[in-house]
């Protein structure tokens, strides 16, 4: 009898976006980003409280930190959904 490893498929890595728009766009992607690390940061100190491993304070400072990055992502992709829809209503 011959055993064989079994190796798994390795995913093949993606480039980095590319964005159309060039400043702003990708200054909107940094944006989200680092909404969404710091989304996860504040994730980790709750799963750290709960886990008796972490502080009651450092869980809300976190969290605190995440919620207002996520309004100013949030509040930058509402003007320039606003901005667009101004465009797009113009008459030429």
């Amino acid at each position: 009898m011959q055993v064989e490893l079994l190796v798994p498929d390795a995913v093949a890595p993606v480039p980095p976006a590319v964005h159309a728009g060039g400043g702003e766009s990708s200054a909107f992607a940094k944006l989200v980003d680092a909404a969404g690390a710091l989304l996860g940061r504040a994730d980790r100190a709750e799963a750290a409280f709960t886990a008796h491993r972490g502080g009651l304070q450092e869980m809300v400072v976190e969290r605190a930190r995440a919620d207002i990055a996520l309004a100013v992502a949030t509040a930058a992709a509402q003007r320039a959904t606003q901005a667009v829809s101004s465009l797009l209503g113009m008459q030429l």
